[in-house]
This record gives C-alpha cells, sequence and structure tokens, in this order.
C-alpha cells in the first residue's frame, strides 16, 4: 500500500473500534488530512464544532486562520501540507482533553506519524508540544525547533528524528494581538526551517516521559 492506502485503512479501523472517547458512531471521527508525502506535518488538539460537521481538521476560525497563514508566510495551501489533532473527536463543550483520553488516540497518531515521516512536526498548542515536550510552558519554547528521537515512543522506527517545531494554537492566536504576533512570527521560522536541509545530529537518547532534545536555534 502507498501513503495514502495506508492512512485510508489506518482511518477506517479507528471508525471500527467503537470503544474511542466521545465517540458514539463513526461519524464522529475527524481524521487527519492532507497530503501524506509533506514534509510538514501539523498537530492540534481536538475537533471542535465544524470539525465534526465537515469530518475535516481546523476548518473553523482558527482553522482559517491557520490556512492564511500558511500561504501567506509559506506559500502553501492546506493540501499541501498534513493536519491532524491529538484527539480525532470532539470533546464535549470544546473543553481540554484528560490524559486518558489523550492515551486513547495515541497509537493512531503514532501510526500517521510513522505512516508520513515528515521532516517537521509542527505542533499547536500546549497538548499536542506536551507529547513531545512535556512539562514546559509553551511560552517559553514556541519557535524554537529541537530534534526528536522517535524511536523513544515508536521503536521501529530507530532512524526517524523529525524536527518538533512548538507553535501557538491558532485559537489563542485569535483571541489575544501579542499571541497573533508570535504565531506569524513562528510562521517565518518555520519558513527557515523547511528552506534549510538539516541533518541530525542527536547525541543523547531522548524519553518519552522527558525527552532531552537538541534545540536548533
Amino acid at each position: 500500500m502507498d501513503k495514502k492506502q495506508e492512512l485510508l485503512a489506518l482511518k477506517q479501523k479507528l471508525e471500527s473500534r467503537g470503544d474511542t472517547p466521545f465517540v458514539n458512531s463513526p461519524k464522529d471521527i475527524v481524521f487527519g488530512d492532507g497530503n501524506p508525502n509533506t514534509e510538514l506535518m501539523f498537530i492540534g488538539e481536538a475537533a471542535g464544532y465544524w470539525e465534526t460537521v465537515e469530518r475535516k481538521p481546523f476548518v473553523g476560525p482558527a482553522g482559517k486562520l491557520l490556512v492564511k497563514t500558511l500561504k501567506e508566510t509559506l506559500g502553501l495551501d492546506r493540501d499541501q501540507v498534513y493536519i491532524s489533532n491529538i484527539v480525532k473527536a470532539r470533546p464535549p463543550n470544546n473543553r481540554d482533553p484528560q490524559p486518558d483520553e489523550i492515551e486513547a488516540f495515541r497509537p493512531y497518531l503514532d501510526k500517521e506519524i510513522e505512516i508520513i515521516q515528515p521532516k517537521i512536526i509542527a505542533t499547536l498548542g500546549r497538548f499536542s508540544m506536551a507529547k513531545f515536550i512535556p512539562d514546559v510552558s509553551i511560552s517559553r519554547v514556541h519557535g524554537q525547533p529541537r530534534f526528536f528521537e522517535f524511536s523513544t515512543i515508536n521503536d521501529k522506527l530507530t532512524n526517524y528524528k523529525p524536527i518538533i517545531f512548538p507553535m501557538y494554537h491558532p485559537a489563542a492566536a485569535l483571541r489575544s494581538g501579542t499571541v497573533l504576533n508570535d504565531f506569524i512570527q513562528d510562521f517565518n521560522k518555520l519558513k527557515t526551517l523547511l528552506s534549510q536541509k538539516y541533518e541530525t545530529p542527536i547525541t543523547v537518547v531522548e524519553t518519552l516521559q522527558k525527552p532531552a532534545q537538541t534545540t536548533l536555534f
């Protein structure tokens, strides 16, 4: 199977499970969307109202800001990147997902990443950031890319070391002019990252509990 077929099979597997949080029918699943051969993958938090209507991540107001900034800074359309969430359904009243709820969807996100293997994973918001960079404030580390030893969460990928690029969630950027400025500045840094060819000089073994990553900037 090619990557597109593998992702479709993964989506169908999730839809057929029936025991994941917030999912009463397959239509409640909002799976990742975009180009499976991209170098750039965005990971957000969870689906919202409009995402469940269209069954596509980041299509509401926050998604419109993401797509607009993606085009204006990187010159890319959303179908040229891949966009997903750590929770592939909508929590009640758009509340924050709990650790056990995130864990229920974790194997599917890990498999998405394994299939796509993007050069850069841009995390949107603190929940997706915490998957790779736990126990830190997003205000301290946003816009600071670092390599991640992916074998710490998937021992099949011993040589895969993507760049993790933490960013504010676009919903936060809609609520604050200061965060919006940071969001746009981080996209400009992302443009620089995409234009450069980095090798991955990992000198430490990173762990899932407390990764020790190598900062690029």
